[in-house]
């Protein structure tokens, strides 16, 4: 495993707090963690704290992880902050029933039920051909020339 250039954790007096290893420049630090609203402590070099961690700090700070490790940095966070643990199960269950039930035809959706008789009954209720009516004045019978 690869040494972290990050750390990040949850500190009791500074909330989100982030902290560079000797693995990285100290300017290459700051550049990146600035750039994820990090400001640098008074009187303690190389710790960072998030700023307003009271607006979605926890969301925030799991971004910034996320976006460290995209650049190809090694981050070691706690696991409050790790964004690849942070889905429960319980959240996945969920997600697979809903996925499944989206894939099957929803009982309201169904085709029509079709009713078929019998053919016996079928032949008793069926209408007699239709024939033409007969023309005044004339007869089957009799043909004109």
């Amino acid at each position: 495993m690869d040494p972290p250039h990050f750390h990040f954790g949850f500190h009791a007096e500074y909330d989100f707090v982030a902290k560079a290893t000797t693995n990285i420049s100290p300017h290459l630090a700051e550049w990146y963690l600035t750039r994820e609203q990090f400001q640098q402590l008074p009187g303690t070099p190389g710790l960072y704290r998030l700023r307003v961690p009271e607006q979605d700090g926890r969301r925030r700070a799991q971004q910034a992880v996320k976006d460290l490790r995209a650049h190809g940095f090694t981050v070691h966070t706690d696991l409050a902050l790790d964004p690849a643990a942070r889905q429960p199960v319980m959240l996945t269950e969920r997600r697979n029933r809903r996925a499944e039930a989206s894939s099957v035809r929803s009982p309201q959706q169904s085709p029509a039920l079709t009713f078929t008789r019998p053919a016996s009954e079928a032949a008793s209720f069926a209408r007699p051909p239709l024939r033409a009516p007969a023309r005044p004045g004339t007869s089957p019978s009799r043909r004109r020339s």
